[in-house]
């Protein structure tokens, strides 16, 4: 860990980039401006080995990239006491503070720090993110595609929609599902809904091409409109379930109630019996007993 510092001058070709990142090449034309024309304004951190000449850099890449294309031999560094490993870690989570950073370089930093053994406790107290935000990036990691995880970061799709969208093992259905909610064809509802359809379909054996067409020994890709009229269909025939079983229970409703008062007048039980009609089916029997129904 981290004990003490002090600044130095230190040959640039003596430090080592245990994290290296790629830069915008304009703003690091600016760097380069201002240090030709400013000077430095705040040293690099970097960290000795120990009983080497050679220097880890913890953060400052761009500052020192701008020495070497100026052709300095030497850059003031603050030299610290920390561990290669804590080295690494601090650099990840200084590129996260930046306040211009790529999206997927922040997603891939807390994959590395997952990686090194981290819990997502313990990454979320170093990035300063929620413990819920880091598990769905780290799921997202193990089970999502790029595009994906970028939309999260872009502020696109929330983590929770992008979640339920990597549950679907189908890349195919993946992809066509991220563009329909970013195509704002589908609220998040929906997304959970169709990939259940879509579950529900492959525990049955069922094709999931059948979900985009009939035509379903052409094998044509899953597309977000195939899924879209899945999802219509699907719907439309829950509704036709919600109505016959209102129907059907109306109707059991009219029979239990209309048989109750027939039971209540003695005429007609009593030609009941002279017919030797003395049960009735349980299910209606019960319904009688437990009284009238709304």
């Amino acid at each position: 860990m981290e004990h003490a510092s002090e600044i130095r001058s230190i040959p640039v070709d003596l430090i080592t980039v245990l994290n290296p990142r790629v830069r915008n090449k304009r703003i690091f034309q600016e760097l380069v401006d201002s240090i030709a024309h400013l000077g430095l304004k705040k040293p690099i951190t970097v960290s000795q080995r120990p009983g080497k000449t050679r220097y880890d850099l913890v953060c400052g890449q761009g500052r020192l990239e701008a020495f070497v294309a100026l052709g300095q031999a030497e850059i003031p560094a603050m030299v610290i006491d920390a561990t290669e490993e804590d080295c690494y870690v601090m650099s990840l989570v200084e590129n996260l503070a930046r306040r211009m950073h790529n999206p997927l370089e922040l997603i891939q930093a807390v994959g590395d720090l997952k990686k090194r053994g981290y819990s997502h406790s313990e990454i979320a107290a170093k990035v300063d993110f929620t413990v819920e935000y880091v598990i769905a990036i780290c799921f997202l990691l193990d089970n999502g595609e790029e595009k994906l995880i970028a939309a999260v970061e872009r502020g696109i799709m929330p983590h929770t929609i992008a979640i339920e969208i990597a549950r679907a093992k189908d890349r195919d259905v993946q992809r066509a599902l991220a563009q329909a909610y970013e195509d704002k064809a589908l609220p998040g509802k929906q997304v959970l809904a169709i990939r259940q359809i879509i579950e529900q379909r492959n525990n049955s054996g069922k094709q999931i091409h059948k979900l985009g067409s009939r035509a379903s020994r052409s094998h044509r890709p899953v597309t977000s409109e195939g899924l879209i009229r899945a999802y219509q269909r699907e719907t439309e025939r829950q509704k036709l379930l919600i109505k016959r079983a209102t129907l059907a229970r109306s109707r059991l409703l009219f029979v239990s109630n209309a048989m109750r008062r027939l039971l209540a007048d003695e005429h007609f039980v009593a030609v009941l019996k002279a017919e030797g009609l003395n049960t009735l089916p349980r299910a209606l029997a019960e319904r009688i007993d437990q009284g009238p129904r709304g």
